[in-house]
């Protein structure tokens, strides 16, 4: 299992993108969380195969049509057993 922080930067909030992230990531199983910040980016925790994970990054390169992604940063971080039982879309911090 692989466990990946993504940060979407760009025209993200306000546009359906977690709503995006919170589908997507739940039909192609993978679990974790996602939130709005307050500095207008979008941020994820992945957790899932390594196949999952990069796909969804992928996806959150291109995003829903409404959005307008600028760059995506990601890392590697420790798999979180208390995450894995679902995927949870989270307050704006």
């Amino acid at each position: 299992m692989q466990a990946v922080r993504v940060r979407i930067f760009g025209q993200v909030q306000g546009v359906g993108y977690r709503q995006w992230v919170e589908v997507t990531a739940r039909a192609n199983g993978l679990t974790g969380w996602v939130r709005n910040r307050a500095d207008g980016s979008v941020e994820a925790i992945f957790q899932g195969t390594v196949v999952q994970v990069q796909q969804i990054v992928a996806d959150c390169r291109r995003g829903p049509i409404s959005a307008r992604v600028s760059h995506v940063e990601s890392e590697e971080v420790s798999f979180d057993p208390a995450l894995a039982a679902s995927f949870v879309r989270l307050s704006t911090v």
